[in-house]
């Protein structure tokens, strides 16, 4: 089990004494780690028995954190959702901070996962659980980092927390050249705004930019906006919490096994919510079934 009290603004370890009282309820026996750095997560993980689980509590970051051990080792992993945005559960049909459910799915028959292998310059390749974005996309995910934590008194967490983010970055929207290639063949070329590449339908803790994708169906979805001003993508942005926003006629969609992401100047980049400073290209392809999962519907 690994925890990253951190996750959620302290909710995942506020939460434990009763996560611990519902495993040792049910008889699962289990191993506490708590979540450093990605190196020392994994390395932790990788001490113990090959054949153990893993379960991730906290948010998709802290999930994140195990896949090189978990793809190099093959073990199974499992979601304890008590994150911000808790996007790949929410995908998966998960509520935050519901043990029962999160707990019920260890006894079901395991499945698989895709994830996604992202190649930004020369740098090693990353894995993601859920998704990236270019341009507005990851200006929200800076200003997350920095939003309050309460706002006239109400603590601002999950989905409000990504909705004043949102409302900040159209004060700094930027529109560049891309191009998107789609397994070899271009999809757009010209203006955009933001883009996302995604394995499950959701981010930011609900907005659904990829109504229909599936972890499972061994395809990427990909989603991008045109040349949109502040006026217009501020209404747009209702329709992506609700996933009706890909019949705007200037959101383009496709799914492919391969995307390649070309600007013409750097734009801000995020990687399953963590910034990954501007870049002019990158390239992610699918790998399918490669994680194991024990909270699969």
């Amino acid at each position: 089990m690994v925890l990253n009290p951190a996750a959620g603004r302290g909710l995942a370890g506020r939460t434990w004494p009763r996560l611990e009282a519902a495993l040792n309820a049910r008889g699962l026996a289990f191993e506490l780690l708590h979540a450093g750095s990605a190196r020392e997560a994994c390395a932790a993980l990788a001490a113990r028995p090959a054949g153990q689980a893993a379960l991730a509590v906290g948010g998709d970051g802290t999930a994140s954190l195990l896949l090189p051990e978990l793809v190099r080792s093959g073990r199974a992993l499992g979601l304890v959702p008590l994150g911000s945005g808790n996007d790949l559960a929410g995908s998966l049909g998960l509520r935050p901070g519901d043990l029962d459910s999160a707990l019920d799915r260890l006894s079901r028959p395991e499945g698989r996962l895709d994830l996604m292998e992202v190649r930004l310059d020369d740098r090693p390749p990353v894995l993601l659980l859920n998704g990236l974005g270019m341009g507005y996309d990851a200006q929200v995910a800076d200003l997350l980092h920095r939003a309050p934590a309460r706002l006239l008194g109400v603590p601002l967490g999950g989905f409000p927390r990504y909705l004043w983010a949102a409302l900040r970055g159209l004060r700094q929207l930027e529109s560049g050249p891309l191009t998107v290639e789609v397994d070899g063949e271009v999809l757009y070329r010209g203006a955009s705004c933001l883009v996302a590449v995604m394995n499950s339908e959701r981010y930011g803790g609900g907005f659904r930019i990829a109504p229909g994708a599936d972890p499972r169906d061994g395809q990427l979805n990909v989603v991008l906006g045109g040349n949109l001003s502040r006026v217009a993508l501020l209404p747009l942005m209702g329709r992506v919490l609700r996933g009706t926003h890909l019949t705007h006629p200037a959101v383009r969609e496709a799914r492919g096994r391969e995307v390649r992401l070309s600007w013409e100047r750097p734009m801000q980049t995020h990687l399953d919510g963590e910034l990954a400073g501007a870049q002019r290209q990158l390239t992610v392809r699918v790998l399918p079934g490669a994680l194991r999962c024990l909270s699969l519907p």
